[in-house]
């Protein structure tokens, strides 16, 4: 079992910036990549970013350039940087270990003035 849990989620004004974090405890060997979903209300869960045991990140087009998702290995932790927010981007931020075998409990982002 693979345990995730997230922190660094509140409210930003928009323009702003946000970096989320994302430490996984358990069976860590048993992980090969680590990412991001979010899910506003009343929508699906959609993807935001992924980053695989070696490092390797991949976003889809409608974040490429506003996500950077990164890992300190050593502290088994992910890293979700976003910048320039905008409300839209308001959502629970999920992390999830191994393409959604694992969720952490999820984080809530508020993009207002």
């Amino acid at each position: 079992q693979v345990q995730l849990v997230e922190s660094g989620g509140g409210l930003v004004q928009p323009g702003g910036s946000l970096r989320l974090s994302c430490q996984a405890s358990g069976s860590i060997g048993s992980i090969y990549a680590m990412g991001w979903y979010r899910q506003a209300p009343g929508t699906k869960r959609t993807w935001v970013a992924t980053i695989s045991r070696e490092g390797i990140p991949s976003y889809p087009n409608d974040m490429k350039g506003r996500a950077t998702i990164t890992q300190d290995a050593a502290k088994n932790t992910v890293y979700l940087q976003m910048s320039n927010l905008k409300p839209d981007d308001t959502a629970v931020y999920y992390c999830h270990a191994n393409l959604g075998q694992y969720w952490g409990q999820g984080t809530q982002v508020t993009v207002s003035s």
